[in-house]
C-alpha cells in the first residue's frame, strides 16, 4: 500500500472554527451575583374562541374547569353536559426577573395540557402565575400568538404560544441590596484561574481586599462601609463593568452527526506518528531539507490548528480527522479534553 508521509507545517485553518488569543469580557458576562435570579410561575389556565380545535368532550379536567368557571359568575352548569370545541386547558409559564416590581409586564408561555389540535386564534382566559412556595405573583391573560403559524408550508408547532407582555405582577419578590455588607459572586464556569483573575482585577480598581476567592466558582465582595447603607447597587455595578481575560481549558469539541470539529486555542499535540488508510502524518523536531508539493516543514513543538490545516491540505474527511484526533488523544499526545456532541 503506497502511503503519503506529510511534515505538518503552518498554513490556514479551513474548515474549523478556531479561536484566536483571548479575549476580555466583562465580568457581568462571566459571573453574576447570588441571589439576583429570575423565578419561575406556573399557572393552570383555559384557552377559548378557538376554532373547534379544542380539546375534546373526553378530557374531563377541561369540562371542570369550565364549569367552576361558569359557577364563579353565576352560571350553573353540569360539566357533564358540555362538549364544546372551542376550548382548551393549558398550563401557563413565566419567568419573573429580579426587582420585577408591581405592575411590570412580562412575557408568558401558554402549552396544551389536553388534546387540542391547536391553540392557534385562542384568547387565554384571566390565569394566576404561582411560584413555588404556592404564592400568586403575576396575572396572565391576552391573545395568543403561535409563530409562524399558517400560510407558509412548514410544519409548525401549534400546542405552544406566546403572550408578549401578557402576564402582570401581582406581587414583588423582596429582595434587599442595602444594608449587605457581603456578596458572593458565583462564576459561570467555574475556573481556579478565572476567579483569581477576578480578584486581583477587583481587588485593584475597587480597592485591597474587596473581593476574596472562595474556590473555582464563586468570590466574597466585602462591600466597602461607605457604600453599605445606600449604594450596593453602584458597587455591584462597578464591579460589572470591570474587564477580565477568563482562563479556558484545552478542549477539542468534535459533532461527529455534522463531522464539525472546534479547537480551542490551548490545545497542542507532541511528536507523533499516526497512520490512517493510504495517508501517514509525522510530527518531530527533526529538520527535514526534502521539498515537494506535498512535504510541509514544522517543528515538533506544532500545535492541533496546524495539523489539521494539513490534514485538510490533503483533502481528509471530517470523519477520517476525527478518527485521527481521537487516536492522537488515546496515545497520549493530545493535550485536551475531547468533547463529543
Amino acid at each position: 500500500m503506497n502511503m503519503r508521509w506529510i511534515t505538518i507545517g503552518t498554513i490556514v485553518l479551513m474548515g474549523l472554527a478556531w479561536a484566536g488569543s483571548a479575549q476580555a469580557a466583562r465580568i457581568k458576562d462571566l459571573a453574576k451575583i447570588k441571589g439576583i435570579r429570575s423565578n419561575q410561575l406556573t399557572g393552570y389556565g383555559l384557552v377559548v374562541g378557538l376554532d373547534g380545535t379544542g380539546d375534546k368532550s373526553g378530557v374531563s379536567f377541561t369540562k371542570q374547569a369550565l364549569a367552576n368557571m361558569m359557577e364563579k359568575m353565576n352560571i350553573h352548569v353540569n360539566k357533564n353536559q358540555l362538549a364544546v370545541k372551542n376550548v382548551a386547558a393549558v398550563i401557563v409559564t413565566a419567568d419573573i426577573p429580579p426587582f420585577a416590581r408591581i405592575g411590570d409586564q412580562i412575557d408568558a408561555t401558554v402549552s396544551s395540557l389536553g388534546d387540542a389540535k391547536s391553540l392557534k386564534g385562542g384568547m387565554l382566559l384571566v390565569t394566576p402565575l404561582k411560584g413555588i412556595d404556592g404564592n400568586v405573583y403575576a396575572l396572565a391573560q391576552g391573545a395568543l400568538s403561535v409563530g409562524g403559524a399558517g400560510g407558509t408550508g412548514q410544519d409548525n408547532h401549534l400546542l405552544v404560544a406566546r403572550i408578549i407582555n401578557g402576564a402582570s405582577v401581582e406581587q414583588e419578590i423582596p429582595f434587599r441590596l442595602n444594608g449587605k455588607e457581603k456578596l458572593t459572586l458565583s462564576l459561570n464556569r467555574p475556573d481556579f484561574t478565572t476567579a483569581r483573575r477576578m480578584a486581583d482585577t477587583i481587588n485593584t480598581s475597587i480597592g485591597e481586599g474587596v473581593a476574596q476567592t472562595i474556590d473555582s466558582s464563586a468570590l466574597i465582595l466585602n462591600v466597602p462601609d461607605s457604600m453599605v447603607e445606600k449604594h450596593v447597587a453602584e458597587f455591584i455595578a462597578d464591579i460589572e463593568s470591570l474587564n477580565v481575560v477568563p482562563d479556558v481549558r484545552a478542549k477539542v469539541v468534535i459533532n461527529e452527526k455534522t463531522g464539525t470539529v472546534v479547537i480551542g486555542n490551548e490545545v497542542t499535540i507532541s511528536t507523533v506518528a499516526v497512520a490512517h488508510k493510504d495517508l501517514a502524518v509525522t510530527i518531530n523536531g527533526e529538520d527535514n531539507n526534502t521539498r515537494s508539493e506535498s512535504v510541509l516543514q514544522l517543528p515538533g513543538t506544532s500545535t492541533i490548528g496546524e495539523l489539521v490545516s494539513g490534514l485538510n491540505a490533503v483533502g481528509i474527511t471530517p470523519q477520517d480527522l476525527i478518527a485521527i484526533l481521537q487516536s492522537i488523544k488515546a496515545a497520549g499526545a493530545l493535550q485536551a479534553e475531547i468533547e463529543i456532541i
